[in-house]
């Protein structure tokens, strides 16, 4: 896939940071943060560019991945408060008090154009799900909110697989029934790590597909 981004170098005192965003906002997608359950809505564009996105995050562990999600166009289902998403690895040490600073620094953005590689995501994802099998080797994505900001801490596979979810989403949302009428369709989730004192809770973010109004111009495929 590829993505058109816009790059960033913004400085917190000696440090250099790169931060990339999608070019064009996803304007049909949005997210509320696990409450327990957390709710990723996003119609075909944002679901597969999210799957772009997971998957670049995968494989760049220098970077934060910025994707603002709260000023879209307002679904009329789901629940929450809406917030961006931000992706970075567990080696980075970014630490989400830090990301307001960051934040209104991200005036001067130049072009980046990647591309993903579907197949290497897809064997990186089937690593991190062959290992869950043994339980003091689980990698979950780790978490919290700041600043009206969903942030998601990974490593490779973990980030493999979740794009790989993303692209299940995208793929198959619009065979669903009834999302030509509007109606959003479950398709998967992703389980976040339990943070501390949380009793065993599972917490998770559902991901669902839901076509764009007006509805009557929506098609399923092979119709």
């Amino acid at each position: 896939m590829q993505l058109r981004l816009r790059q960033f170098r913004p400085r917190t005192g000696p440090h250099e940071h790169r931060v990339v965003q999608p070019r064009q906002p996803l304007r049909h997608t949005s997210l509320s943060a696990p409450d327990p359950i957390g709710l990723l809505l996003g119609d075909h564009d944002g679901l597969n560019r999210l799957a772009g996105l997971f998957s670049f995050a995968a494989y760049s562990r220098h970077t934060i991945v910025h994707v603002p999600l709260r000023d879209g166009v307002p679904a009329d289902e789901g629940w929450g408060e809406r917030v961006d998403l931000v992706l970075a690895h567990h080696s980075l040490g970014m630490r989400a008090s830090q990301w307001p600073e960051l934040r209104r620094k991200l005036t001067h953005g130049t072009p980046l154009t990647v591309r993903t590689d579907e197949a290497r995501t897809v064997r990186d994802a089937e690593s991190w799900r062959a290992r869950q099998s043994y339980a003091n080797a689980r990698e979950d994505l780790r978490h919290t909110t700041h600043a009206r900001t969903f942030f998601l801490f990974g490593t490779r596979d973990v980030f493999a697989q979740t794009a790989t979810e993303f692209a299940y989403a995208a793929g198959w949302g619009p065979r669903q029934k009834r999302v030509a009428e509007g109606h959003m369709a479950f398709m998967t989730a992703f389980t976040l790590a339990e943070p501390p004192n949380s009793g065993g809770h599972p917490l998770e973010v559902d991901i669902c597909y839901k076509a764009y109004p007006p509805y009557a111009h929506f098609k399923r495929p092979g119709e």
